[in-house]
C-alpha cells in the first residue's frame, strides 16, 4: 500500500507491490474455500447458512480482486476497487452479528447501504476512509466478541479469528509507516497480514449465519469439513 506523503511506488509497470499484489490472491482463495464449504450437503443450518456464507464468499473474494488491483497495477480508481469491498465486508460482519444478537433477520440493505454511503468518503481522500473503515472494523469486532460471550457453542470460532486478525494487525502495522512501502522485500509485512486477515475470514465463516433458535437451543453452524 502506497502511503501519500509517506512514500512512493517503489516500482513501475504492472505489478507495483508485486508480493502485496500477489498476496491478495489468498482472500480469493479463501473466498473458495468458503464457497465450496458452503454447497448443499456440505453447510449445515439450512439454507439461510448457505445462502449467508455464499454472500460472505463472494465478497470476501472480492477483497482479493480490490486488493491486487491496488497493489498491481494501481489505476486512479484503485482505491474504490480497494475500500468498497472491505467495507462490505466489514458491515457484513456487522450485521450478521447484530442477527444472531437481536434474533431479528436484517436484508441485505443493512449491510449494502452502508457499503455504498463509503463512496463519497473514499472520494474525500485515504484518511477519510481509513477513520471509516476503522470505524466499521470496531463495530465489527466489538458485535462478534458480544456474540462470543453469548454464544458459547460459536466461542471457539469467533475468538480464533479475532486471535489470527489481531496478529496480522500486529505484523502488519509496524511503527514506522514507511514500512508499509517497502514491497521489494521477500516477504513484507504488508503481505504478511494479507494471509493472516484472509485466514481470519475464513474461520469467521464458520458461524456465519449461526441462529439462535427458537426452542433456545443453540444452531450449531460447525459442520464436518467446514473452513479450518
Amino acid at each position: 500500500m502506497t502511503l501519500p506523503g509517506v512514500c512512493d511506488p517503489y516500482a513501475t509497470g504492472f505489478l507495483r507491490e508485486p508480493a502485496n499484489a500477489i498476496s491478495s490472491a489468498a482472500f480469493v482463495l479463501a473466498g473458495a474455500g468458503i464457497l465450496i464449504a458452503s454447497r448443499p450437503g456440505v453447510a449445515g443450518g439450512g439454507e439461510l447458512v448457505r445462502h449467508r456464507r455464499t454472500v460472505f464468499a463472494l465478497l470476501v473474494a472480492s477483497v482479493g480482486v480490490g486488493s491486487f488491483i491496488q497493489h498491481g497495477p494501481h489505476p486512479e480508481w484503485q482505491a474504490y476497487a480497494h475500500d468498497l469491498p472491505l467495507a462490505a465486508v466489514l458491515v457484513f460482519v456487522a450485521t450478521d452479528a447484530a442477527a444472531d444478537l437481536t434474533g431479528r433477520e436484517l436484508s441485505n440493505r443493512w449491510w449494502l447501504i452502508p457499503s455504498a454511503a463509503l463512496v463519497p468518503v473514499v472520494a474525500f481522500g485515504a484518511t477519510a476512509s481509513t477513520i471509516a473503515q476503522a470505524v466499521l472494523a470496531a463495530a465489527a469486532i466489538g458485535g462478534n466478541l458480544v456474540r462470543a460471550a453469548r454464544r458459547p457453542v460459536l466461542r471457539r470460532g469467533l475468538i480464533s479469528a479475532l486471535v489470527i486478525a489481531a496478529a496480522g494487525v500486529t505484523i502488519g502495522s509496524p511503527s514506522d509507516p514507511t514500512s508499509l512501502c517497502r514491497a521489494d522485500g521477500l516477504l513484507p509485512r504488508h503481505a504478511i497480514w494479507h494471509v493472516l486477515a484472509a485466514a481470519a475470514l475464513w474461520r469467521l465463516a464458520t458461524v456465519i449465519g449461526a441462529r439462535r433458535a427458537s426452542s433456545q437451543a443453540e444452531v450449531t453452524t460447525v459442520p464436518v469439513g467446514s473452513p479450518l
